[in-house]
């Protein structure tokens, strides 16, 4: 455990160090152009937060009761075996 206290004696001072002012761009160097769409260049907050493709919303759709499958009739053998040699369809199996 002593080797960890340096660490948490730290990291509060580290953490206290946060930027209090909005980001700019390096010098030398401009922002990145608007998109074509837009006309002004985006704010720098605009260009930190993710897309919703980054991060998309869960879909919660819960399976409320069993159903049984109906024949698909494109469910065909593979290509590399006869019609005729297709394995027969697994039967249903017992109850455990």
């Amino acid at each position: 455990m002593k080797p960890f206290a340096p660490v948490l004696l730290i990291a509060p001072l580290i953490a206290g160090c946060g930027l209090r002012e909005p980001l700019q761009p390096v010098e030398g160097q401009s922002a990145p152009p608007a998109p074509a769409a837009m006309n002004r260049p985006l704010t720098t907050q605009e260009m930190m937060t993710p897309p919703p493709i980054a991060r998309p919303q869960r879909v919660d759709e819960l399976l409320r009761r069993s159903e049984e499958r109906t024949d698909d009739r494109f469910d065909m053998p593979p290509p590399d075996l006869p019609v005729d040699e297709a394995p027969p369809p697994p039967e249903d199996e017992e109850p455990r």
